[in-house]
C-alpha cells in the first residue's frame, strides 16, 4: 500500500455496497434473488446461504467463476471486485446513477438540459449553497464539466 491510499477492501465489502446500491423492481435484491438471477443467466449454481456468507465476510475465497457471475448480475464489470482503482470508479458511476433515481435530481437534470454554459453556472452555484444550508458535501473545486455528474465520495475532501 503507498502513503496515502486507502486499505484494500474485501469482497464482502464489496458485495454490500452492491446489495445496497442496485435496486431491483421491489428495492434491495434479497440473497434468493441474486442466487436465482444468477442461474437463470446461465451461472454458475450459487446458494442464498453461500452469499450471505460472502456479503458478512465468513467466506472470503470465492471463484473467479462466482464474482463474474455476481457482477453480472448486478450489471458491473468484473474487475469491481479484482480491482480496487476500477472499484472506486464503478462505485462513482453508481452514485451518480442512484441520484438520478432521485425524481427530484432529474427532474433538474432535464431542466438543465440546453442551458448555456453561463445559466450552467450560476445553476451549480446555486446548488452549491444549498448544500452548504443542508450541511452536504462540497463539490471539488476544481472539477470539469466533464466530471461534474460524479459526486465526491464518502471520505473524499472538498
Amino acid at each position: 500500500m503507498t502513503e496515502g491510499s486507502q486499505p484494500r477492501r474485501t469482497i464482502a465489502e464489496k458485495l454490500e455496497h452492491l446489495f445496497r446500491t442496485v435496486r431491483g423492481p421491489r428495492g434491495e435484491y434479497t440473497l434468493e434473488e441474486v442466487a436465482t438471477g444468477i442461474r437463470q443467466r446461465g451461472g454458475p449454481t450459487i446458494s442464498s446461504s453461500y452469499l450471505w456468507q460472502l456479503r458478512k465476510g465468513i467466506k472470503d475465497n470465492p471463484t473467479k467463476r462466482h464474482m463474474e457471475a455476481l457482477a453480472d448480475f448486478f450489471g458491473v464489470p468484473a474487475a469491481y471486485f479484482f480491482d480496487d482503482d476500477a472499484a472506486s470508479r464503478i462505485e462513482a458511476e453508481l452514485a451518480s446513477l442512484v441520484a438520478l433515481r432521485d425524481a427530484g435530481v432529474r427532474s433538474v437534470a432535464l431542466r438543465a438540459a440546453g442551458l448555456s454554459p453561463r445559466s450552467l453556472a450560476a445553476i451549480r452555484t446555486i446548488i452549491d449553497s444549498a448544500r452548504e444550508v443542508e450541511g452536504l458535501q462540497r463539490w471539488p473545486e476544481n472539477s470539469s464539466d466533464e466530471d461534474a455528474t460524479d459526486p465526491p465520495m464518502e471520505g473524499d475532501s472538498g
